[in-house]
């Protein structure tokens, strides 16, 4: 890895921290003057919450169980061969 892709890398997650940052502290601002930052109610944010959890373990799981690098498909071929010439050593 170059040196500026690090660089690149910490200025991209300084901006996103900082944004979240920012969002948090306006939501609190707000709830510390009574003004509601969502205007929904519970069972509506219920299923937002539940939703969002059930997308982002779905493209994880996804993201983790199907190879997409090079590297990833080179270590399939590997584990392949591998299972292969130990199943006919056990037989």
């Amino acid at each position: 890895m170059e040196e500026n892709d690090h660089d690149e890398e910490y200025f991209d997650g300084h901006h996103v921290r900082t944004l979240c940052l920012i969002l948090a502290l306006a939501n609190q601002l707000l709830s510390a003057f009574g003004k509601s930052p969502l205007p929904i109610d519970n069972a509506q944010l219920e299923q937002l919450v539940t939703g969002l959890i059930t997308v982002v373990a779905a493209l994880v799981n996804w993201w983790e169980n199907n190879s997409f690098t090079q590297e990833a498909l080179a270590a399939d071929e590997l584990y392949k061969t591998l299972r292969e010439k130990n199943a006919k050593s056990v037989h």
